[in-house]
């Protein structure tokens, strides 16, 4: 490969940069020398003896999921009314019976991060599977930057809302909101690890308040016994049977699908979980184990928290409390614990939940920044830079506020988009798995996760058709996504999108005897391979360069496999075709990259100018750069000439390219 002299980066550009990844580390590409197997093999020992321990990364996606006590009780109280506890407990079966066995599935199958995203990838190919991806990841995206900005404008709705503060700071929820967002960027530019730990604080503290209020909630409905007596009441002459109460509490269950958020993140933030000492790359063990943990502790004490909160919300505040205007909307437990429990711990629990939801946005920034990285710059639809944290966290910070902007920070033009994110992940993960578990042929698995599919299903359908705007937005950013992607593509087209190139023993023989002579190579495009074929081609060749007939020459031939790939590895294969042509096969995605990168080796390896001769294709330029861009085929002579020229600056040790 070409190595060329480059300036020292400055300090700023160092630092913003600072742990990028080399392009094609982890992915297709193969290490090609034994020091590259060790380094690896102590960057993953590395990564297993650094991780976190995954309570504290529960924090780290719990500050999504357990902030949503902050409003979820609200929520359950103005969709359900008095049947908020029934359609609570409605809520927490699905969780426990339908999202935590989805996203354990999850985490087994996919232990890097990806999620279901990955496992839904590996069902689609070429340019279908790239823009279903996308529009997955739009859909990600929507869920992530509406969690990061959703919750920090709550977050301001709760301080602005203070009796202490709303004089101070009525009419500035925007600008609130915008600079909670700023310091949420500014706490990951500083690092990953001290998100972390701000987490495991908040959610510490916040989990502790909550347990008092709930505490003193259910001794007031204890010692009040005809709070209990006067619901059941109401409840019976509302709605008649038991059997009613159900159904309506599985009609407006999708408007409480926002308690589903966290598990997404959860699996996004798997990679900082700690694993075993013997954890591989291919088989992180530990860490799988460990992020189970991670999911079942995290669903089992938000379902205690809803099922509780729910119940003593409703049996304690007036009913016109939870509307607009009421003390209570949008802030039900802050209500009972100011009222209960006096000035001094009300004050203090607000304090907790604005903090809590204000970081909320953590484990969405740290879902954004795990997620985007691992499959923009392999398509090669983002800049290389985009494998870097700090430079993504500034564009998704700019993004946060655009979006906050638009929405004038309010909580409720929001809610849609959010729940529509939530649902479409959740639903996209149950497919993925119920296709999993079809493929081992696990026949029970297959029908339980289809059932959990159909009622997620049911549910995003359900809350699309009642709030549209969720989609709208959803289609904003994925037009978005694709839009930038393509345009990167196009802008890294010439790129050399080879990750390594390996040749096999005969390969490696017609190099060393083609370095003892000027070293000339023939792309051929493979077509019937009999011995008319290469004669014909040589003879074309020679008279169109005008070149000796005494010379010799080796012919290379490229196939596509997947033209979608933006970068792989590059395996040479010697052959000999009629007991005289030598030919050197290759494989890759794009045939004008296979051979710039096959020229540059074979020069660095031979450290002689190596020649290679085409024949100019037919066709308007523009369709022909059409093809090579959709197809990697194309006008094949020109464009390997570019990618060797931006490969290799220097002219003089630049491979020729001969077109005739």
């Amino acid at each position: 490969m070409a190595t060329t002299e480059r300036p020292a980066p400055s300090r700023l550009r160092a630092w913003m940069l600072e742990g990028l990844s080399d392009m094609g580390k982890g992915h297709q590409g193969q290490p090609s020398a034994p020091q590259q197997d060790e380094a690896d093999g102590q960057d993953r020992q590395k990564q297993a003896h650094h991780g976190q321990p995954w309570y504290r990364v529960m924090c780290l996606t719990g500050v999504d999921y357990f902030s949503t006590l902050g409003y979820q009780p609200g929520i359950a109280a103005l969709a359900a009314g008095l049947l908020s506890p029934v359609a609570t407990i409605v809520l927490v079966i699905v969780t426990l019976a339908g999202a935590l066995p989805v996203y354990r599935r999850v985490a087994e199958e996919s232990p890097h991060g990806e999620g279901s995203i990955a496992m839904l990838e590996r069902l689609l190919s070429f340019w279908k599977g790239k823009l279903f991806v996308l529009t997955l990841l739009g859909f990600a995206a929507t869920d992530f930057l509406i969690t990061i900005t959703l919750s920090a404008a709550d977050a301001s709705t709760h301080l602005v809302e203070n009796p202490h503060l709303t004089s101070a700071l009525h009419d500035h929820q925007m600008l609130i909101t915008l600079v909670l967002v700023a310091l949420l960027g500014a706490v990951f530019l500083k690092g990953f690890l001290e998100a972390i730990g701000v987490a495991v604080v908040l959610v510490g503290l916040y989990l502790t308040l909550n347990v008092v209020v709930v505490a003193v909630g259910l001794w007031h409905v204890v010692t009040a016994g005809h709070v209990i007596t006067d619901w059941s009441s109401a409840l019976t002459t509302e709605h008649g049977n038991v059997f009613a109460m159900v159904g309506v509490a599985l009609l407006v269950f999708p408007k409480l699908a926002l308690g589903l958020s966290g598990f997404e993140t959860g699996v996004a933030v798997m990679p900082n979980v700690k694993g075993d000492p013997d954890d591989t790359e291919e088989r992180p063990t530990g860490r799988i184990r460990d992020t189970k943990k991670l999911l079942t502790t995290a669903a089992l004490i938000m379902s205690c928290f809803l099922i509780a909160t729910s119940f003593i919300t409703t049996l304690l505040i007036p009913e016109d409390e939870f509307k607009t205007g009421g003390q209570a909307n949008g802030r039900a437990l802050a209500f009972l614990a100011h009222d209960y429990l006096g000035g001094a711990f009300g004050t203090v629990y607000d304090v907790s939940t604005i903090a809590i939801l204000w970081f909320a946005g953590a484990s969405a920034m740290a879902g954004l920044l795990n997620l985007m990285p691992r499959y923009l710059p392999r398509y090669g639809m983002a800049p290389h830079w985009a494998r870097a944290v700090r430079p993504m966290v500034i564009v998704f910070t700019l993004i946060a506020f655009l979006v906050t902007w638009i929405f004038d920070a309010n909580v409720d033009k929001q809610g849609g988009a959010y729940a529509t994110g939530v649902l479409v992940l959740i639903s996209s993960a149950a497919i993925a798995v119920t296709i999993a578990a079809h493929k081992a042929g696990q026949r029970n698995w297959t029908i339980g996760f289809g059932m959990i599919a159909a009622v997620f299903l049911y549910t995003t359908v359900a809350n699309v058709i009642e709030r549209p705007d969720g989609v709208k937005i959803g289609a904003c950013f994925i037009a978005g996504i694709i839009l930038v992607s393509l345009l990167s593509r196009l802008a890294r087209a010439f790129e050399l999108r080879v990750t390594s190139v390996t040749l096999d023993p005969l390969a490696e023989r017609f190099v060393r005897d083609m370095a003892s002579r000027k070293i000339r190579l023939i792309a051929n495009e493979p077509d019937r391979r009999d011995i008319a074929e290469y004669r014909e081609k040589i003879e074309q060749i020679r008279e169109d360069n005008d070149i000796p007939g005494q010379e010799d020459y080796v012919f290379v031939e490229v196939t596509v496999t997947d033209p979608s790939e933006f970068e792989a590895s590059l395996t040479v294969r010697g052959e000999v075709l009629h007991n005289r042509y030598r030919v050197l096969t290759l494989e890759h995605s794009s045939i004008p990259n296979a051979l710039a990168a096959l020229l540059l080796h074979i020069r660095d390896a031979t450290n002689c100018t190596p020649h290679i001769y085409f024949e100019w294709t037919e066709g308007g330029p523009f369709t022909n750069f059409l093809r090579f861009f959709l197809f990697g085929q194309g006008e094949v002579a020109p464009v390997t000439r570019e990618v060797l020229r931006e490969a290799e600056p220097d002219r003089a040790r630049r491979p020729r390219v001969h077109t005739g």
